[in-house]
């Protein structure tokens, strides 16, 4: 029977052999993780047929099931390297091999798979491949990283500073745009992190670095970047061009919802014990002071919780989970053409008085001045610091709960809702039933949703956070640990 949704797998190697067009060799994928062999029910391509990101290859019959077997790039199938049939077929076995130019199917006729992979050991470097099990079966290439100062490419492969493994379309738009590829994504959105030609494509080039404590990265946009055109009216709607800001965090947060796993947990806090620390905080506050607020709480019960549990507070690089020895919290402002999420450095460690301050500050740059109807917020403003949890309150809209896209290459954000006035049971040792006594209470609460990336934080790990913040919320005085 057919899969419910067909898997877009490219389980492949690429070696290039003397003589040949550029191309790649795809290999029988592993459709589960106990699959070890397969058969290829049907093609529904044949030798010369072009394919698109999405187009069914094959069918492939597993011990369980059929499965379609998906293009993730572009391309021109150029030899078909197993015939559809009962013979079965061990995962990673060359099953076919694609171009990207027509006229490259010719030179592929008379392909041999086993001269192909004697004649590619002797074209890549000994230092950047592994041995060959069997020349029958191709095992993926290792690449070595050199040091951060050097570049080399392997063809369709670019090492430098690091490992980013592109397809050679990606590589050509690439580099007839400019671009280095090891800029383009963390991660490409290809397999196993493969940058394909849709990501070269929607890639926005983003300002150079800043070379920042935080991780991540990117510099504000120069203030002297060009205005936003304005609107274009037709007949039937008006086209409102975006800024390459907005842009850019459209892309971002795209690619971030299609390569992280997301999970959500959600939980529901009091704030009555909150509220009561910021009366009495406030009571003590300067008259020209703009007081303590319950987002500065909350920001600082967000690190309390990020410190109690130090597994949220990391991003995966791939091969590796970094964790961060300091809670820097991006704190989502304003909204549409003027949302922006300033990082508020260092919250563990800073005072409610200083996290206020700056937070006051934020806010100031996306309200409008009295008399205004808009507030014009210069890109400069709109930076792309990345830090270590995105917040964001959405109880001024009246939302109870949210789930939010994670902020690559954060493991978590956090979703504030409104806070409300609930009826709950009293607590069973203070209850008075049999005195005919009221069991239940009015309070002030919340509702609280966690995004996790699964591969940095699993269930217990986000259970733990999750209890951690709750607990700062409800019992106020660790604020001040």
């Amino acid at each position: 029977m057919s899969s419910p949704s067909a898997l877009r797998l490219w389980d492949y190697s690429k070696r290039w052999q003397t003589g040949y067009p550029s191309h790649e060799v795809v290999g029988m994928p592993s459709l589960s993780p106990t699959m070890e062999a397969g058969t290829i029910a049907s093609w529904t391509l044949g030798e010369g047929e072009a394919f698109l990101a999405g187009d069914v290859i094959c069918e492939i019959e597993t011990d369980k099931a059929t499965m379609s077997f998906e293009a993730q790039d572009e391309g021109i199938i150029a030899k078909i390297l197993a015939d559809a049939g009962p013979n079965e077929i061990q995962c990673g076995e060359p099953i076919v091999i694609t171009v990207e130019d027509e006229g490259d199917v010719d030179a592929f006729k008379d392909y041999v798979v086993e001269a192909r992979v004697a004649d590619s050991l002797e074209e890549v470097p000994a230092a950047v491949v592994e041995p060959v099990v069997a020349a029958a079966v191709v095992e993926p290439v290792a690449v070595a990283v050199p040091p951060p100062s050097s570049e080399s490419r392997v063809e369709g492969v670019v090492v430098g500073g690091g490992r980013t493994v592109a397809s050679p379309l990606a590589w050509q738009l690439a580099k007839g745009k400019g671009l280095n590829l090891s800029d383009i994504a963390i991660v490409g959105s290809g397999p196993d992190g493969r940058i394909i030609a849709d990501d070269v494509r929607e890639y926005i080039p983003l300002p150079a670095a800043a070379d920042t404590p935080s991780i991540a990265a990117a510099a504000p946009p120069s203030s002297s970047s060009p205005p936003t055109p304005p609107p274009v009216h037709h007949d039937n709607y008006t086209d409102y061009p975006l800024s390459p800001t907005s842009i850019q965090s459209a892309n971002l947060l795209t690619h971030s919802k299609q390569t992280v796993p997301h999970y959500y947990l959600t939980v529901d806090v009091t704030l009555d014990n909150l509220l009561a620390l910021r009366t009495k905080l406030n009571a003590h506050t300067p008259p020209d002071a703009a007081g303590i607020t319950l987002d500065d709480l909350l920001l600082k019960a967000t690190a309390c919780a990020m410190k109690s549990c130090p597994d949220a507070n990391a991003s995966w690089q791939g091969d590796s989970v970094r964790q961060y020895h300091s809670v820097d919290i991006n704190y989502v402002v304003g909204n549409g053409q003027t949302m922006y999420a300033p990082i508020i450095a260092g919250v563990d460690k800073r005072g409610l008085g200083s996290i206020s301050e700056e937070i006051a500050g934020c806010l100031a740059k996306v309200t409008p001045a009295e008399g205004d109807d808009d507030v014009a917020i210069d890109d400069a403003v709109l930076g792309n610091d990345v830090g270590t949890v995105t917040v964001m309150n959405l109880g001024m809209y009246g939302i109870k709960s949210c789930a939010p896209i994670i902020r690559e290459p954060q493991a978590v954000a956090l979703a504030l809702g409104a806070a409300e006035n609930r009826v709950v049971p009293k607590e069973l040792d203070v209850m008075d039933a049999e005195d005919g006594g009221d069991n239940y209470d009015v309070k002030v609460m919340l509702t609280a949703t966690l995004s996790c990336d699964h591969r940095v934080v699993d269930g217990a790990v986000g259970a733990q956070w999750l209890s951690s913040f709750k607990a700062a919320v409800e019992n106020p005085e660790i604020l001040l640990l």
